[in-house]
């Protein structure tokens, strides 16, 4: 099966830019908005959709985007809610939509189940910051049958031989960490993310797209100089929080003017 992640790296390569990845949380402010914020980043800009489920423990989660998943979570998310979701999304855009999903909840839910439901709704594949390949053996296999992408995380602190693992085990492309720590807006970002994108680049890695800490039209395309695309999360959440989905609108559409790629003699 071809990627539909990779499909869109490339379309948007051959249209001289980068990609712009959006991430959302499933059910902030309630599902029903959460279902429009995530089409507005489809019309507005964003080529490849991150979906976030609300999850009790979120380890890499910066400030903003815990306060609305534990917003959606007190509104009455739950996981059965997510696959609906995405299929209300998936029947009226035609991007990717990846889920960026903790382990357990997909663990408790049933790896084969959830890679089905996730198929059968529309989804494209998982993003899962807190396990690695060798400990996803059963994702690994669930994935290959359905042609679901993973995404698997690199760090600037990542050895040779995890880089070497991440890369044989990612479709789609490699999340790549621009900074130690969580989620959320950064000044400035680590001159470390250039440097392992280098590294996945040595080690075989096709497509590298960098998240944590952009929320710029000049970060995005900062990243885009040196990378495939870039991850937004923490500032379009503000944005939904603050101005709803018109709002939201407004900040895509202002991010995705960074896309295009510098021109080489």
């Amino acid at each position: 099966m071809t990627s539909r992640v990779e499909e869109a790296i490339s379309r948007a390569h051959a249209e001289g830019r980068g990609v712009l990845i959006g991430y959302l949380p499933v059910g902030f402010p309630d599902i029903e908005t959460s279902i429009e914020a995530a089409v507005a980043l489809a019309e507005n800009g964003v080529d490849i959709i991150e979906l976030g489920p609300p999850y009790s423990d979120p380890v890499m989660d910066g400030v903003v985007i815990q306060e609305a998943t534990q917003a959606a979570l007190a509104a009455g998310f739950r996981l059965k809610d997510l696959f609906p979701a995405i299929r209300a999304i998936t029947e009226r855009i035609d991007i990717p939509v990846l889920v960026m999903s903790y382990w357990n909840p997909i663990w408790q839910y049933g790896v084969d189940r959830y890679a089905d439901d996730l198929l059968a709704a529309g989804g494209a594949g998982i993003i899962t910051p807190d396990i690695t390949p060798e400990a996803a053996g059963e994702w690994i296999a669930a994935s290959t049958r359905t042609g679901l992408d993973r995404i698997f995380l690199a760090a600037p602190t990542s050895t040779d031989e995890r880089l070497s693992l991440v890369v044989a085990n990612s479709t789609g492309f490699v999340y790549t960490v621009s900074t130690m720590g969580i989620t959320g807006e950064r000044t400035e970002l680590d001159a470390a993310a250039r440097t392992l994108v280098a590294r996945l680049r040595e080690h075989g890695a096709k497509h590298a797209c960098v998240g944590i800490g952009i929320s710029t039209p000049d970060q995005v395309t900062g990243v885009i100089e040196y990378a495939d695309g870039a991850i937004v999360g923490t500032a379009l959440v503000r944005a939904l929080r603050d101005g709803g989905v018109e709002g939201l609108r407004e900040v895509v559409r202002a991010l995705s003017a960074g896309t295009p790629r510098p021109q080489t003699a």
